[in-house]
C-alpha cells in the first residue's frame, strides 16, 4: 500500500506568503476544510508532509518505500482521488493546466513530469496558487465541502422559533450548535454550521457561509456570501467573501472584505478594510515571491494577514494591504500596503522592530488562554521566521 506524502509546490509556496511562513501549503483553509483535510476525506488516508525544514518538526515526514506525493496547493475531489489511487510507481498524474497533482515514486522527484511518465487529469482542477485564490474561490469549495461532508447525514434540527431559515433543506447544523434570533438565507449557496459553534440574537447569514467547530458570530453581525469562520473564531460586525482559518477574532462592529486572516489573529473594536479602490482599476499587493507590488487581476481585494498579528482598535487597512506574521499595528490614518513580520507600530507613528521575546511571549499568552499548548516547536517557528524576514543592514 502506497505513503501518502503532501508536499509544498516549489513554484506556489512563496506566492501564499505570509500564510506558509507557518504551515506547509495544504494547511490552507479554502472552503469549510483546508487543503489537507480535503485530501484526508477523499483519499479516507492521513498523509504526512514535505515542506521546509524549520516547519518539518511540527508536521513531520513519514517516507517508505513506496510514495505518493500530493501537491498540497491542489484542492482534492473523488475524481481526483480516484486518478491518484489509481498512479503506479514512476507516473505523475498531471492536470490540463499544467500542474503536477501527485507522482508515485520511493523518493521525492524534483522534475516529475520530465522525469516520469506523465498521466493526463482532463477534468478542471482548483489549485490555490495566490493568497487571493483563498477568496476567490471559497465560495465554489464551500458548496463542494458541504456536499462531501453533509453526504448522506442529517442534520440537527434547528429549534429555535425566533429564526428564519430560506431554503432550509441547504442548512446544516452539526451537533451541540447554537442559533438565536437569527436569519439564514441559503437560497443562493449552503450554509454549514459546525458542532458546538454559535451565531448569536439579531445575526444575518448569507450563503455560502461556513461557521467552524466552536465558533461564534456575535450579536448583530452580518456575515456575507462567499464567506468561512474557522473553528474557535469570535467574529461580529459586517464581513463578506473572506477567510479566517482558526482561533482568530474581529469580535466587534466593523468591516472585512476581500480578505483572509491566519490563525491567531485579532483584529480590534472598529478596524475597516478597504476592498475596491476609487478609480476601480485592479489591486496590487505586495508579492513575497517577487518584493514587488504584483496587479491580482482583481478588482476586489482586501487584507491578508498572517498568524499571530493584531491590530488596534479602529486600525484602517488599505485596499491591497499584506501584513506578516506576529505584527502589532495600531494608530491613526491608512497603514502601508506591506507591514512586516514583527513590526511594532503604525503608519502615522512609525514602526520598529517587535522584540521577538516579547512578541514569542505574546504569542504564548494568545495560544493559552485558550488552553492551547505552545511549546518549544512554536517558538523555534517564529525564532526561524523572524530571521528570515528581518531585514539586513
Amino acid at each position: 500500500m502506497t505513503n501518502f506524502i503532501l508536499y509544498d509546490d516549489a513554484a506556489i509556496r512563496p506566492h501564499l506568503l505570509p500564510f506558509t511562513f507557518t504551515r506547509p501549503v495544504s494547511d490552507v483553509r479554502c472552503g469549510i476544510m483546508t487543503l489537507t483535510e480535503k485530501w484526508v476525506h477523499y483519499l479516507g488516508k492521513t498523509p504526512s508532509f514535505l515542506t521546509e525544514p524549520y516547519l518539518q518538526y511540527k508536521f513531520p515526514l513519514i517516507t517508505t518505500h513506496d510514495n505518493t506525493f500530493l501537491n498540497g496547493a491542489v484542492c482534492a475531489t473523488v475524481a481526483i482521488a480516484n486518478a491518484v489511487e489509481k498512479l503506479q510507481v514512476g507516473q505523475v498524474l498531471v492536470g490540463s493546466n499544467g500542474i503536477t497533482i501527485a507522482y508515485r515514486s520511493p523518493f521525492e522527484v524534483v522534475q516529475p513530469q520530465t522525469e516520469l511518465s506523465v498521466i493526463p487529469f482532463p477534468e478542471p482542477i482548483t489549485v490555490i496558487q495566490h493568497v487571493w485564490d483563498i477568496f476567490v474561490e471559497n465560495g465554489a469549495q464551500i458548496n463542494a465541502d458541504f456536499a462531501a461532508i453533509t453526504h448522506q447525514r442529517t442534520s440537527q434540527p434547528l429549534n429555535d422559533p425566533h429564526t428564519h431559515c430560506y431554503a432550509p433543506e441547504r442548512i446544516f447544523i452539526e451537533e451541540g450548535a447554537k442559533v438565536r434570533a437569527a436569519i439564514l438565507n441559503a437560497e443562493n449557496g449552503p450554509i454549514y454550521i459546525g458542532k458546538n459553534a454559535t451565531i448569536c440574537e439579531g445575526s444575518v447569514v448569507m450563503g455560502p457561509f461556513s461557521l467552524g467547530e466552536s465558533a461564534t458570530v456575535n450579536w448583530g453581525a452580518k456575515m456575507r456570501m462567499n464567506t468561512t469562520i474557522g473553528p474557535h473564531c469570535k467574529v461580529g460586525g459586517e464581513i463578506s467573501n473572506s477567510v479566517l482559518f482558526s482561533y482568530s477574532n474581529k469580535g466587534h462592529d466593523g468591516f472585512l472584505g476581500n480578505s483572509v486572516l491566519g490563525e491567531w489573529c485579532n483584529l480590534g473594536a472598529n478596524c475597516n478594510n478597504s476592498n475596491l479602490k476609487n478609480d476601480y482599476t485592479n489591486v496590487k499587493l505586495y508579492s513575497y515571491a517577487t518584493h514587488t507590488l504584483e496587479d491580482t487581476g482583481r478588482l476586489f481585494c482586501g487584507l491578508f494577514m498572517g498568524d499571530y498579528t493584531k491590530a488596534g482598535i479602529s486600525t484602517m487597512f488599505n485596499t491591497g494591504t499584506v501584513v506578516g506574521v506576529n505584527a502589532n499595528v495600531f494608530g491613526a490614518g491608512f497603514q502601508s500596503k506591506h507591514i512586516p513580520s514583527f513590526s511594532w507600530g503604525g503608519a502615522a507613528e512609525g514602526t520598529t522592530e517587535y522584540r521577538l521575546e516579547k512578541a514569542i511571549q505574546v504569542a504564548y499568552e494568545t495560544v493559552s488562554r485558550r488552553n492551547v499548548r505552545f511549546g518549544e516547536i512554536e517558538q523555534d517557528i517564529l525564532r526561524s521566521i523572524f530571521e528570515q524576514t528581518r531585514p539586513r543592514l
